[in-house]
Protein backbone atom coordinates (compact mmCIF):
# COMPACT_ATOMS: atom_id res chain seq x y z
CA UNK A 1 0.00 0.00 0.00
CA UNK A 2 1.15 3.49 -0.65
CA UNK A 3 1.91 5.81 2.14
CA UNK A 4 1.55 9.26 1.32
CA UNK A 5 1.60 11.90 3.77
CA UNK A 6 3.71 10.59 5.95
CA UNK A 7 7.06 12.49 6.63
CA UNK A 8 10.30 11.30 8.85
CA UNK A 9 10.50 13.31 11.35
CA UNK A 10 14.89 11.99 11.95
CA UNK A 11 14.85 13.04 8.07
CA UNK A 12 14.18 16.61 8.39
CA UNK A 13 15.63 18.14 11.32
CA UNK A 14 14.52 22.32 11.78
CA UNK A 15 17.47 24.54 13.42
CA UNK A 16 14.71 26.03 15.68
CA UNK A 17 13.24 22.44 16.34
CA UNK A 18 14.64 22.88 19.97
CA UNK A 19 15.68 26.35 20.79
CA UNK A 20 16.10 24.84 24.57
CA UNK A 21 18.87 22.85 23.34
CA UNK A 22 20.19 25.49 21.36
CA UNK A 23 20.35 28.40 23.56
CA UNK A 24 22.76 25.60 26.05
CA UNK A 25 25.64 25.65 23.86
CA UNK A 26 25.80 29.22 23.47
CA UNK A 27 26.58 31.79 26.56
CA UNK A 28 24.01 33.98 28.12
CA UNK A 29 24.84 37.93 28.64
CA UNK A 30 24.72 37.45 32.20
CA UNK A 31 27.04 34.67 31.97
CA UNK A 32 29.43 36.78 29.60
CA UNK A 33 29.39 39.71 32.34
CA UNK A 34 30.66 37.10 34.91
CA UNK A 35 33.05 35.48 33.57
CA UNK A 36 34.47 39.16 32.18
CA UNK A 37 34.15 40.21 35.78
CA UNK A 38 36.45 37.51 37.23
CA UNK A 39 38.60 37.71 34.69
CA UNK A 40 39.45 41.45 35.57
CA UNK A 41 39.34 40.22 39.55
CA UNK A 42 42.40 37.63 38.57
CA UNK A 43 43.96 40.31 36.59
CA UNK A 44 44.11 42.84 39.76
CA UNK A 45 45.59 39.89 41.38
CA UNK A 46 48.02 38.74 39.30
CA UNK A 47 49.07 42.05 37.70
CA UNK A 48 50.66 43.70 40.99
CA UNK A 49 52.58 40.24 41.53
CA UNK A 50 53.69 40.10 37.50
CA UNK A 51 54.83 43.36 37.97
CA UNK A 52 56.85 42.49 41.22
CA UNK A 53 58.73 39.63 39.92
CA UNK A 54 59.75 42.13 36.90
CA UNK A 55 61.17 44.84 39.46
CA UNK A 56 62.84 41.96 41.41
CA UNK A 57 64.22 40.66 38.47
CA UNK A 58 65.79 44.00 37.09
CA UNK A 59 66.97 44.38 40.82
CA UNK A 60 69.22 41.20 40.15
CA UNK A 61 70.61 41.93 37.13
CA UNK A 62 71.45 45.22 38.37
CA UNK A 63 73.62 43.47 41.30
CA UNK A 64 74.82 41.39 38.76
CA UNK A 65 76.33 44.82 37.18
CA UNK A 66 77.66 45.56 40.12
CA UNK A 67 78.99 42.18 41.20
CA UNK A 68 80.61 42.09 37.11
CA UNK A 69 82.18 45.95 38.76
CA UNK A 70 83.41 44.59 41.41
CA UNK A 71 85.05 41.69 39.86
CA UNK A 72 86.70 43.85 37.19
CA UNK A 73 88.33 46.36 39.98
CA UNK A 74 89.79 43.09 41.81
CA UNK A 75 91.48 42.64 38.38
CA UNK A 76 92.30 45.60 37.40
CA UNK A 77 94.41 46.28 40.30
CA UNK A 78 97.07 43.79 40.27
CA UNK A 79 98.18 44.71 36.58
CA UNK A 80 98.42 47.88 38.10
CA UNK A 81 100.90 47.43 40.73
CA UNK A 82 98.08 46.90 43.24
CA UNK A 83 96.77 50.52 42.26
CA UNK A 84 92.74 51.16 42.22
CA UNK A 85 91.32 52.77 39.14
CA UNK A 86 91.23 56.33 38.73
CA UNK A 87 88.08 57.79 39.79
CA UNK A 88 88.21 61.87 38.42
CA UNK A 89 85.71 64.33 38.50
CA UNK A 90 84.23 66.33 35.26
CA UNK A 91 86.70 68.54 34.48
CA UNK A 92 89.29 66.12 34.51
CA UNK A 93 87.32 63.53 32.16
CA UNK A 94 87.37 66.54 29.60
CA UNK A 95 90.86 66.95 29.66
CA UNK A 96 92.14 63.49 29.91
CA UNK A 97 89.66 63.57 26.64
CA UNK A 98 90.72 66.39 24.53
CA UNK A 99 94.16 64.88 24.97
CA UNK A 100 92.98 61.66 23.35
CA UNK A 101 93.22 59.20 27.02
CA UNK A 102 90.70 56.83 28.13
CA UNK A 103 92.38 55.65 32.04
CA UNK A 104 89.55 57.21 34.11
CA UNK A 105 87.37 54.31 35.63
CA UNK A 106 84.19 55.31 33.06
CA UNK A 107 84.42 58.70 30.92
CA UNK A 108 81.08 59.64 29.93
CA UNK A 109 79.91 62.98 31.73
CA UNK A 110 76.32 63.31 31.81
CA UNK A 111 73.46 65.55 31.46
CA UNK A 112 70.21 66.68 30.38
CA UNK A 113 71.22 68.21 27.00
CA UNK A 114 71.27 66.99 23.55
CA UNK A 115 74.76 65.99 23.38
CA UNK A 116 75.96 62.53 21.68
CA UNK A 117 78.00 61.95 25.35
CA UNK A 118 75.17 60.82 26.98
CA UNK A 119 74.50 57.97 24.91
CA UNK A 120 78.15 57.26 23.74
CA UNK A 121 78.95 53.61 25.30
CA UNK A 122 82.20 54.11 23.85
CA UNK A 123 83.20 56.27 26.30
CA UNK A 124 82.95 53.30 29.18
CA UNK A 125 83.62 50.61 27.18
CA UNK A 126 87.40 52.39 26.45
CA UNK A 127 87.86 52.97 29.83
CA UNK A 128 90.24 51.37 32.21
CA UNK A 129 87.83 48.93 33.36
CA UNK A 130 85.95 47.92 29.61
CA UNK A 131 88.72 45.33 29.27
CA UNK A 132 87.35 43.43 32.39
CA UNK A 133 84.34 43.34 31.73
CA UNK A 134 84.19 42.33 28.61
CA UNK A 135 82.97 45.64 27.27
CA UNK A 136 79.59 45.28 27.46
CA UNK A 137 77.84 48.96 27.66
CA UNK A 138 74.73 47.56 29.91
CA UNK A 139 77.26 46.52 32.44
CA UNK A 140 77.22 50.34 33.38
CA UNK A 141 73.47 50.75 33.85
CA UNK A 142 70.07 49.81 35.70
CA UNK A 143 67.51 48.28 33.69
CA UNK A 144 65.19 50.40 35.49
CA UNK A 145 66.86 53.71 34.48
CA UNK A 146 65.25 55.33 32.07
CA UNK A 147 65.30 59.38 33.02
CA UNK A 148 65.67 61.63 30.36
CA UNK A 149 64.90 64.84 29.41
CA UNK A 150 61.92 66.32 27.28
CA UNK A 151 64.43 67.17 24.61
CA UNK A 152 66.51 64.11 24.79
CA UNK A 153 63.01 61.86 24.47
CA UNK A 154 62.21 63.73 21.59
CA UNK A 155 65.64 62.53 19.66
CA UNK A 156 64.50 59.40 20.58
CA UNK A 157 66.85 58.72 23.12
CA UNK A 158 65.27 56.03 25.86
CA UNK A 159 68.31 56.12 28.31
CA UNK A 160 71.82 57.38 28.85
CA UNK A 161 74.83 55.34 28.97
CA UNK A 162 75.44 54.93 32.68
CA UNK A 163 73.70 54.73 36.23
CA UNK A 164 76.39 53.90 38.16
CA UNK A 165 79.24 56.10 40.10
CA UNK A 166 82.23 54.81 42.21
CA UNK A 167 82.83 56.51 45.93
CA UNK A 168 85.00 59.62 45.51
CA UNK A 169 87.19 58.00 48.42
CA UNK A 170 88.27 55.32 46.49
CA UNK A 171 90.52 55.39 43.56
CA UNK A 172 92.92 57.93 42.36
CA UNK A 173 90.66 61.37 42.11
CA UNK A 174 93.69 63.15 40.08
CA UNK A 175 93.62 66.91 40.82
CA UNK A 176 91.21 66.25 44.19
CA UNK A 177 94.00 64.34 45.56
CA UNK A 178 96.38 67.15 47.40
CA UNK A 179 99.04 66.43 50.43
CA UNK A 180 97.91 62.96 50.01
CA UNK A 181 94.61 63.63 51.10
CA UNK A 182 91.36 64.54 48.80
CA UNK A 183 90.48 68.05 48.84
CA UNK A 184 86.84 67.40 49.43
CA UNK A 185 87.40 65.09 52.66
CA UNK A 186 90.64 66.20 53.62
CA UNK A 187 90.12 64.08 57.20
CA UNK A 188 89.02 61.03 55.78
CA UNK A 189 91.53 58.02 54.13
CA UNK A 190 91.85 58.24 50.50
CA UNK A 191 92.02 54.49 49.19
CA UNK A 192 93.93 54.25 46.92
CA UNK A 193 95.09 50.70 46.59
CA UNK A 194 93.26 47.58 47.31
CA UNK A 195 95.98 46.99 50.07
CA UNK A 196 94.83 50.15 52.37
CA UNK A 197 91.39 48.40 52.91
CA UNK A 198 91.46 47.79 57.11
CA UNK A 199 87.86 46.40 56.44
CA UNK A 200 87.16 46.03 52.78
CA UNK A 201 83.36 44.69 53.64
CA UNK A 202 82.74 48.41 55.05
CA UNK A 203 83.56 50.32 52.31
CA UNK A 204 81.54 50.45 49.22
CA UNK A 205 82.93 51.13 45.74
CA UNK A 206 80.00 51.47 43.56
CA UNK A 207 76.70 52.75 43.79
CA UNK A 208 73.42 53.87 41.87
CA UNK A 209 73.31 56.99 42.03
CA UNK A 210 70.41 59.46 40.95
CA UNK A 211 70.26 60.40 37.39
CA UNK A 212 69.82 64.30 38.19
CA UNK A 213 72.94 64.06 40.06
CA UNK A 214 75.02 61.98 38.36
CA UNK A 215 77.14 63.94 35.84
CA UNK A 216 80.72 62.16 36.29
CA UNK A 217 81.35 59.26 37.79
CA UNK A 218 82.96 60.91 41.12
CA UNK A 219 80.11 60.42 44.00
CA UNK A 220 80.69 62.56 46.50
CA UNK A 221 79.64 63.86 49.78
CA UNK A 222 81.30 65.94 52.30
CA UNK A 223 81.93 64.39 55.32
CA UNK A 224 79.26 65.01 58.56
CA UNK A 225 78.57 67.95 56.22
CA UNK A 226 74.70 66.66 56.61
CA UNK A 227 74.35 68.06 52.88
CA UNK A 228 73.69 66.02 49.86
CA UNK A 229 75.93 66.70 47.18
CA UNK A 230 75.37 63.91 45.29
CA UNK A 231 72.23 61.55 45.69
CA UNK A 232 71.79 57.76 45.83
CA UNK A 233 69.61 56.58 43.46
CA UNK A 234 66.24 54.37 44.65
CA UNK A 235 65.27 52.55 41.55
CA UNK A 236 64.37 49.32 43.24
CA UNK A 237 61.17 49.91 45.79
CA UNK A 238 62.89 52.87 47.11
CA UNK A 239 66.37 51.49 47.38
CA UNK A 240 69.42 51.08 45.26
CA UNK A 241 72.42 49.01 44.90
CA UNK A 242 75.99 49.13 46.15
CA UNK A 243 79.17 47.00 45.56
CA UNK A 244 81.91 46.66 48.49
CA UNK A 245 85.92 46.53 48.31
CA UNK A 246 85.70 42.89 49.19
CA UNK A 247 83.44 41.96 46.11
CA UNK A 248 80.05 41.97 47.71
CA UNK A 249 77.49 43.39 46.66
CA UNK A 250 73.68 44.31 48.19
CA UNK A 251 70.57 46.43 48.20
CA UNK A 252 69.74 49.26 50.77
CA UNK A 253 66.33 50.44 50.96
CA UNK A 254 66.06 54.07 52.47
CA UNK A 255 64.40 55.28 55.40
CA UNK A 256 64.03 58.91 54.66
CA UNK A 257 61.59 60.39 51.69
CA UNK A 258 64.03 63.16 51.42
CA UNK A 259 66.64 60.33 50.15
CA UNK A 260 63.83 58.98 47.74
CA UNK A 261 63.52 61.92 44.84
CA UNK A 262 61.64 61.53 41.70
CA UNK A 263 63.85 60.14 38.83
CA UNK A 264 63.39 62.69 36.78
CA UNK A 265 65.74 66.41 35.24
CA UNK A 266 65.85 68.75 38.08
CA UNK A 267 64.65 65.78 40.27
CA UNK A 268 66.62 66.20 43.35
CA UNK A 269 67.20 69.82 44.06
CA UNK A 270 70.79 69.35 44.96
CA UNK A 271 72.39 70.23 47.10
CA UNK A 272 70.22 69.16 49.93
CA UNK A 273 70.58 70.45 53.34
CA UNK A 274 69.44 68.05 55.79
CA UNK A 275 68.05 68.63 59.62
CA UNK A 276 69.30 66.28 61.82
CA UNK A 277 66.42 64.39 62.41
CA UNK A 278 66.26 63.53 58.68
CA UNK A 279 70.14 62.09 58.60
CA UNK A 280 69.56 58.06 58.99
CA UNK A 281 70.28 57.27 55.39
CA UNK A 282 73.08 59.82 54.91
CA UNK A 283 74.77 59.07 57.64
CA UNK A 284 74.43 55.15 57.22
CA UNK A 285 76.36 56.02 53.41
CA UNK A 286 78.65 58.39 54.63
CA UNK A 287 80.05 55.55 57.40
CA UNK A 288 80.58 53.31 54.53
CA UNK A 289 82.27 56.02 52.11
CA UNK A 290 85.53 56.18 54.18
CA UNK A 291 87.35 56.08 57.29
CA UNK A 292 89.39 59.25 59.74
Amino acid sequence: MEMVGIVDNRAVRSPFANPAANRSRAFTLVELLVTIGVIAILSSLLLPTLAQAKGRGQQIYCLNNFRQLAIATLLYAPDHNERLPYNLGATEIGQILRDGKHYNWANSVLDWSDRRANTNIFLNTAASLGPYVAKRPEIYRCPNDHTVSSNQRRLGWDHRSRSYSMNAMVGDPGAFLQGGANVNNPYQHQFLSLAEFSAPSTIFVFVEEHPDSINDGYFINKAYAGEWTDLPASYHSGGANLSYADGHEETHRWLRSTTKQPHKPDGADLPMLLEKDDRADYNWLMSRMSVH
